[in-house]
């Protein structure tokens, strides 16, 4: 089996509206699980930084426009199979603020985009890893 190296990076976007805080979720339109908007890092624009991927991803896959207000990105690691490839995976998730734009302009990668409270996320949410990073967000937002 081949091992293949792939860094990505995305957002966790929320959104206020009348008081309450809602989160950002994407359903993949090949392997139909809900995660959060991420791309490869530099896979359209050459010497492309991960906050720069973070935000474009977000438009493409999420529909909307969205700023960093986490400079610190949250780091996950995973590992799957992908036809004779291992594939190490690391995503850089940047917590965001939505700024415009609609969930339904989203791109053909995604079959769905949604704004959901906090406990809709965590149920929707298809991989631990994004469960996790989700968690650390709260975790950091509460602490803060």
């Amino acid at each position: 089996m081949k091992l293949k190296i792939e860094t990505s990076a995305g957002g966790i976007v929320y959104k206020k509206l009348n008081g309450k805080v809602y989160w950002l979720a994407i359903k993949h339109s090949l392997y139909h699980k809900w995660t959060f908007p991420k791309g490869l890092i530099g896979d359209k624009v050459e010497q492309e930084s991960a906050k720069a991927a973070a935000i474009r991803e977000v438009a493409e896959e999420g529909g909307v426009k969205a700023k960093i207000v986490n400079e610190d990105p949250f780091v996950v690691n995973y590992t799957y199979r992908f036809g004779e490839f291992l594939v190490k995976k690391t995503v850089y998730y940047y917590l965001m603020t939505y700024i415009s734009g609609d969930v339904k302009d989203h791109d053909h990668e995604v079959s769905d985009a949604t704004f959901e409270d906090e406990d809709e996320i965590k149920q929707l949410l298809s991989f631990e890893s994004d469960k996790k990073a989700f968690d650390e967000i709260l975790n950091k937002q509460h602490n803060s």
